[in-house]
C-alpha cells in the first residue's frame, strides 16, 4: 500500500505529433532512454457516476511499474491525493480500504466497472545532476471503451502527461519548462482532468 500526492500536467497531441528532445532543461541532466509499456485499466464508479462527478477516479490497472488499484482524490488544480493497494486476487471487487474512502460519496451504492482503457505508453524520465528522478514525461496512445454502452465505438486519442517525481524546489519550474517545449512542438494543454472524464464526456 502507498499514498502520495500526484502533480501532473496533461497535454493533447495529434497522431503525427513527435515528442521533442528534452535535453538541456533547467536543473535536469540528459534524459534516460525511453521505455515502453502496455497498460490496461478498468475504472469503477456507481451507476450514476457519483465518483467522477466529484472529480474522483478509481481504477484497477495492470502493466507498467505501478500495477494495482489506484484511488485519486482532488486536492488542488493539477494535484491529487493518490492511494494505492495491490492487485489482489479479484479483478471486480474493490478493496475495502479504497471503498471506505469514498463511502460518503457512494452512500452504499455498489461500485461497478464503467470503462476500460488500454494505453501504449512511452516514458522519458528526467533526472537531476546526481541521477535523482525529477519528472516523468509519458506519451500515451489511448483506446477507451464505455461498458455501459454496448456496441459503442471505442474512443482513441493521444495525450502527454508530465508528472513530478520529486518535491524539490526546482521541479515546478521543470514541469513548466517541459510544457513550454511541448507547446512549441504543437501540443496543447488538455481541458480534461483525467482520461476517464474524457471518455465519459464530463
Amino acid at each position: 500500500m502507498s499514498d502520495h500526492l500526484e502533480t501532473e500536467h496533461k497535454y493533447d497531441a495529434d497522431a503525427e505529433f513527435v515528442l521533442p528532445g528534452l535535453g538541456g532543461l533547467p536543473g535536469s541532466a540528459a534524459p534516460a532512454a525511453p521505455k515502453r509499456y502496455h497498460l490496461s485499466a478498468t475504472y469503477f464508479d456507481t451507476e450514476d457516476l457519483s465518483l467522477i462527478r466529484n472529480k474522483v477516479t478509481l481504477r484497477r490497472r495492470t502493466g507498467g511499474t505501478d500495477e494495482g488499484w489506484h484511488l485519486k482524490l482532488p486536492v488542488l488544480q493539477d494535484t491529487r491525493q493518490e492511494m494505492r493497494t495491490p492487485l489482489g486476487e479479484s479483478s471486480a471487487e474493490v478493496p475495502a480500504r479504497l471503498a471506505a474512502q469514498v463511502g460518503d460519496i457512494t452512500a452504499g451504492r455498489p461500485l461497478r466497472p464503467i470503462a476500460t482503457l488500454d494505453t501504449e505508453r512511452t516514458v522519458v524520465t528526467l533526472t537531476g545532476p546526481a541521477g535523482e528522478p525529477l519528472a516523468e514525461v509519458a506519451d500515451d496512445g489511448v483506446t477507451a471503451r464505455r461498458l455501459d454502452r454496448p456496441g459503442a465505438e471505442p474512443l482513441s486519442w493521444r495525450e502527454i502527461e508530465v508528472e513530478a517525481l520529486s518535491e524539490g524546489p526546482g521541479v515546478p519550474g521543470l514541469l513548466e519548462a517541459v510544457g513550454k517545449v511541448l507547446r512549441e512542438a504543437g501540443a496543447r494543454r488538455s481541458p480534461s482532468a483525467s482520461k476517464l472524464s474524457r471518455v465519459l464526456g464530463s
